[in-house]
């Protein structure tokens, strides 16, 4: 019992430090050191939190975003995620904060089928066509998302958004989703890339 625990741990710890340390070179805090890119990637997430309120994850990524378009960091904007329903628009609800910032809608494409990190950066190699982006998200999201992205070969940077004090909440579904990353890229990639 005792072995399947350390084995287990081993493995949790393994997987969340070794995305971290893979991505490390890749992650930029500074608007004056990341270099420019084309295109810059915002991964999506829900405006509202379920209790009522703007959730600051998705204010600091439109923020992050908007910060590397003024700066001149990059041109256009994909905004990437979830469309379950006609109430629920990840994408339409980014791009609308981004042209309320300045940002002009015809540099902002709409990606409505990111329904998870993998997805998000799938569709913008296959159906966007770009291997060479940057992803803007919080760190801990941003390492996630440049682990996936080296994996297929791509060529990008991560601009971390402002993110929040610790969230044990958010840390524990971050391991949870580091470990299902690499079981869909390493025992799934086949399957998993040859959908789009």
């Amino acid at each position: 019992m005792k072995q399947i625990f350390f084995i287990t741990s081993f493995f949790i710890i393994f997987c969340y430090i070794g995305i971290s340390l893979c991505s490390i070179k890749n992650s930029y805090d500074s608007i004056n050191k990341i270099p420019y890119n084309k295109f810059g990637v915002v991964l999506g997430t829900s405006k509202y939190l379920y209790g009522g309120g703007v959730n600051a994850y998705f204010k600091y990524r439109i923020d992050a975003a908007y910060l590397l378009f003024v700066h001149k960091k990059i041109r256009y904007i994909i905004v990437s995620g979830d469309n379950r329903n006609k109430n629920y628009n990840e994408p339409k609800m980014m791009k609308k904060e981004l042209m309320k910032k300045g940002v002009p809608g015809y540099l902002i494409y709409e990606d409505f089928f990111g329904i998870s990190t993998l997805h998000s950066i799938l569709r913008v190699y296959k159906i966007f066509n770009k291997k060479k982006f940057t992803i803007i998200s919080q760190k801990f999201h941003n390492e996630r998302a440049i682990f996936i992205s080296k994996f297929l070969g791509l060529d990008v940077i991560g601009f971390n958004a402002k993110s929040l004090s610790f969230d044990f909440k958010i840390q524990l579904r971050e391991i949870f989703a580091r470990i299902k990353v690499l079981w869909n890229l390493f025992l799934l990639k086949k399957d998993m890339i040859n959908i789009f």
